[in-house]
C-alpha cells in the first residue's frame, strides 16, 4: 500500500485531496486542529497537530515514521491567515503564519526525506496571493510566496530520483472559510475573476491529481485562477 501526509486535511482544499488519494489507493494521515473531524472513512487518520508548535509538528512525523517505512506522497497544504492591517501585526502573528506554512512544511519534507522512494510525489497548497499582493494578508501572501520558493528549490534535492515537487497556486475556491466572506467582497472579487465566481474544490483537486498522475511535471507552479485579476 501506498501512504500519504496530507496537512491540513480535514476540511476544504486538503479534505478534498485526501478522498482524491484515498480513491487512489493510499493510506492517508492528515493532520488538523480545533475540533474533532466528522469526516472519517476507511484508511484515514486524523491527528491532532498545531503545526505552530515545534513538538507537535516531530510528534506528527515520528508517529507517520513508526507507522510505515515509505512515504509516497506529501501534500503541504495547511496554512493560517491573521488578517490585520499591515502597521497593527504583531511579531507573534507572523510567526505563526510562517511557522504553519512554511517552516513545518520545510520540517517535514527534511524529516521525511529517508523514507520518500522513487517516483514519489511532493505537493504544496500555493496561492494567488503569493503572486500579487492583496488587502489585509501581506504576512499570507508572504507565506505563500515562500512556499512557491521551497517548492522550486526542493527539485534540486530531489533530482534524479523520479520524485517531483510541485505548487498547486489557487485562486479563490469555495471553502468554508470562504463562504464565511460579506457578499459584497464576494461579489467585487468575481468582477475581477473572468469566470465570475469562486472555484470549486474538485476543481482544485484536479490539479493535484494532473501532477500526481504526470511524472514529467516538476518544479512547476500551477495556477487555478479562474483568470483572476484579468482586468
Amino acid at each position: 500500500m501506498k501512504y500519504a501526509v496530507v496537512t491540513g486535511g480535514t476540511s476544504g482544499i486538503g479534505l478534498g485531496v485526501a478522498k482524491m488519494l484515498l480513491s487512489k489507493g493510499y493510506y492517508v494521515f492528515v493532520t488538523y486542529v480545533g475540533a474533532k473531524p466528522v469526516d472519517l472513512f476507511e484508511n484515514y487518520e486524523a491527528i491532532h497537530t498545531d503545526q505552530t508548535s515545534r513538538k507537535d509538528v516531530y510528534d506528527f512525523i515520528n508517529y507517520v515514521k513508526s507507522k510505515t517505512n515509505h512515504l509516497d506522497c506529501l501534500v503541504c497544504n495547511a496554512g493560517i491567515t491573521i488578517r490585520k492591517l499591515f502597521v497593527e501585526t504583531e511579531d507573534s502573528d507572523w510567526d505563526k503564519m510562517m511557522e504553519v506554512a512554511v517552516n513545518s512544511h520545510y520540517i517535514m519534507v527534511r524529516e521525511f526525506y529517508t523514507i520518500i522512494p522513487e517516483d514519489s510525489r511532493i505537493l504544496f497548497t500555493g496561492s494567488q496571493m503569493g503572486l500579487m499582493p492583496h488587502a489585509m494578508v501581506l504576512a499570507y501572501g508572504v507565506t505563500k510566496a515562500a512556499i512557491h520558493a521551497l517548492a522550486k528549490n526542493l527539485v534540486k534535492e530531489f533530482d534524479g530520483t523520479g520524485t517531483t515537487v510541485n505548487a498547486i497556486v489557487p485562486g479563490f475556491v469555495e471553502t468554508p472559510w470562504q463562504k464565511e466572506k460579506p457578499e459584497e467582497i464576494k461579489q467585487n472579487i468575481y468582477r475581477k475573476t473572468a469566470i465570475h465566481r469562486f472555484a470549486t474544490v474538485d476543481e482544485i483537486v484536479d490539479a493535484y491529481r494532473f501532477c500526481i498522475d504526470n511524472p514529467f511535471v516538476n518544479g512547476s507552479l500551477i495556477e487555478v485562477n479562474g483568470g483572476y485579476s484579468y482586468k
